[in-house]
């Protein structure tokens, strides 16, 4: 479909939406007129109250004239002088599309790259261009595969793409809001009534009677309806729009095999899936690891530090590249899928350019470090950027540590609660001795008194202290024991994790390419499984722990 005949389209989508309006409104009209005619006066005015308190979100739709550009976008425009080399390349590339270069060019900390264009008059006449490169994306392609994204994505604005993307994308942002007004109205309505029958349940209460349960059911059903008439032409609307909106991810992608190369762009395109994993994983795994300890990695670490993870995990990431994910396609879909997209370019005739690894995205940069610190100062929130900064193993030791006293919080507050924790603590420390402590004296004290209960058998004492799964809730007579016995013996297992971390006789090794590991000193790993055991034994012995515990020296 051309772009005459899919501005049409667009239009007529448009105007769709208007016409929806004003043939609800006119229902409305001749549901007042009937009221007025035939009912009576109090229905009558109900009736005009629930057409006006209708109509006032279907003229408040219809007259909405302005669609946000850029909402949320955070990124770093970036100039020629800037970043020269890059710039040289989407000029260059652009001339190849055959398009006007953006105007701008934006970093961001996103997995992606996109183009957009502030278009007037409905698109009929273009305005100010925006590429938005992601960093996290660069640092995962080598120089060709980003050559070929790039392509891409300018092949969107050769194809009239972006201009048009306003008209439609106005009407998306017209059903979308008008429906959440809607779903607003009616929700508020349901809250209103469940208060209220919330308060008449309680003073029957008070007065001896019985509560009835809150039903709120057909409470704002005409606002629901009203939703649902607008989101059935939202979605009408979707399915006829994200059709050519395949067509052109495929158009754009044909484009960049043209330019760039068939195999750099089929190979561009399977990377793609991998690196969203990958860079998903990082994030979760690695750079927001310390955040709720309140610590971040090195500054320009944060976005940058996936280059760590991607070098590590080459191999994993060749085996994910070589089997495309399968994705359920839906009419809804803004683009194909991707084994799809690979099986189009992949189907052209050989052009004589390979794939292989070149040099990295990044050579094409004047300084990466520089804009992953820029990009990061941007996009992460003032509190964020106050945080503690730590080079990658310390941010991994001391994370995994304060993770450990966080977890073991239970078990040493139901120790300080067992009789003899009680008494030590009214005879030698005041009320409430941790205060005064530091976690790891803390933590020692709390292991003595752990293996202290051991020896006296009010260790048993504990299992109910702690939570507990409902298996091991339901369990009874032998069942139980066991259930007892196992989280006793993982509860201990990380007490003394904490213990020896906390002193500096172990200490969490980071790992880019396996999770973290536990370097304790010489003898403790062979040593420490049997010692647990026989800790928690029938007939316990805590000798050996004990033994382990007075020996050793930091690491």
């Amino acid at each position: 479909m051309g772009a005459t005949l899919r501005a049409l389209r667009a239009l007529v989508l448009l105007a769709g939406f208007h016409l929806l309006g004003l043939l609800l409104l006119a229902l409305l009209g001749a549901l007042d007129w009937v009221a007025w005619r035939w009912a009576p006066a109090v229905w009558a005015l109900k009736t005009y109250a629930l057409s006006f308190v209708l109509a006032v979100p279907v003229v408040r739709g219809m007259l909405m004239l302005r669609t946000p550009r850029d909402e949320g976008v955070a990124g770093v425009p970036v100039t020629e002088a800037e970043e020269p080399r890059l710039w040289a390349a989407v000029r260059e590339l652009a001339g190849h599309v055959g398009t006007r270069a953006p105007d701008e060019i934006r970093l961001t900390a996103d997995m992606n790259a996109a183009v957009t264009e502030d278009a007037r008059l409905l698109g009929l006449r273009g305005g100010t261009r925006r590429l938005y490169l992601g960093l996290p994306l660069v640092a995962g392609l080598s120089e060709a595969r980003l050559r070929a994204v790039l392509a891409h994505e300018l092949g969107h604005y050769a194809h009239s793409d972006t201009r048009l993307s306003g008209i439609t994308e106005r009407s998306r942002l017209h059903v979308a809001r008008t429906v959440g007004r809607f779903e607003e109205k009616s929700g508020l309505k349901v809250a209103r009534e469940r208060a209220r029958q919330e308060r008449k349940s309680a003073r029957r209460v008070a007065k001896g009677r019985t509560a009835k349960e809150v039903d709120t059911t057909g409470v704002g059903f005409s606002y629901r309806v009203m939703a649902r008439i607008y989101t059935a032409y939202g979605r009408f609307s979707m399915r006829a729009t994200q059709s050519g909106s395949r067509r052109q991810e495929i158009a754009a992608d044909l484009a960049a095999a043209r330019i760039a190369g068939r195999d750099a762009t089929a190979s561009a395109l399977r990377a793609l899936p991998a690196l969203d994993t990958a860079h998903e994983f990082y994030l979760n795994s690695y750079a927001t690891l310390g955040v709720e300890f309140g610590m971040l990695p090195p500054h320009g670490e944060v976005f940058g530090g996936v280059r760590h993870l991607l070098d590590a995990r080459a191999e994993e990431l060749a085996g994910m590249r070589a089997e495309l994910p399968t994705e359920p396609a839906t009419p809804y879909d803004s683009h194909p899928p991707t084994a799809e997209r690979v099986a189009t370019i992949e189907s052209l005739p050989d052009d004589g350019r390979s794939a292989e690894e070149d040099r990295p995205a990044f050579d094409l940069f004047a300084s990466p470090e520089a804009a992953l610190r820029a990009v990061e100062d941007a996009t992460l929130t003032p509190e964020a950027l106050a945080m503690r900064r730590l080079d990658w193993p310390d941010l991994v030791h001391e994370s995994m540590t304060a993770r450990y006293v966080r977890d073991t919080e239970p078990l040493r507050t139901a120790i300080a609660e067992l009789p003899g924790a009680r008494d030590e603590r009214a005879a030698g420390e005041g009320n409430a001795p941790d205060l005064d402590l530091g976690i790891g004296l803390d933590v020692a004290r709390r292991t003595e008194a752990f293996l202290d209960a051991v020896d006296t058998g009010a260790v048993w004492d504990l299992v109910d202290r702690l939570p507990k799964s409902e298996e091991a809730a339901a369990a009874t007579g032998r069942a139980a024991r066991e259930f007892a016995r196992s989280s006793l013996r993982r509860e201990l297992a990380r007490l003394l994790t904490t213990a020896l971390t906390a002193d500096g006789r172990a200490r969490w090794q980071l790992s880019w390419s396996a999770p973290a590991s536990l370097l304790l000193p010489d003898g403790y790993a062979d040593a420490l499984p049997a010692a647990l055991d026989a800790a928690i034994a029938d007939r316990p012995d805590t000798e050996p722990l004990r033994k382990l515990l007075a020996t050793g020296g930091a690491l």
